[in-house]
């Protein structure tokens, strides 16, 4: 199975789903995503996938989302404003097969594997 992890290595979720993905057995793709930002696009298409709003998949802790009033505010701006700035993408995003999942906590990767 193949899949897709926007990854940020300075996360403990993330690196722990990580782990889990490769333990699986899974050919994985890591894009760190604070380095390598999904379009506004991609990131559309995880969320529609994933089953989520953007809104859900703006990171809260440590951003200023909610002072911005990102958690109101339309898709179209909410995809600009995480395209413009990474990390208010809550992580980590995965992509396979299966599906998409924002694994937080970590065990929601197993639903796509």
């Amino acid at each position: 199975m193949k899949a897709t992890i926007w990854h940020n290595p300075g996360c403990g979720t993330s690196r722990n789903t990580l782990a889990m993905l490769r333990e699986s057995g899974a050919e994985v793709t890591v894009v760190e995503y604070l380095k390598t930002p999904p379009s506004a696009d991609k990131l559309a298409q995880l969320y529609r996938d994933a089953g989520i709003t953007p809104q859900q998949g703006l990171r809260m802790r440590g951003t200023d989302a909610e002072e911005r009033g990102l958690v109101q505010a339309d898709d179209a701006t909410v995809l600009a404003a995480m395209t413009a700035e990474p990390k208010l993408i809550e992580r980590p995003l995965v992509e396979t097969d299966k599906g998409v999942r924002l694994c937080r906590p970590k065990e929601l990767v197993l639903e796509i594997l």
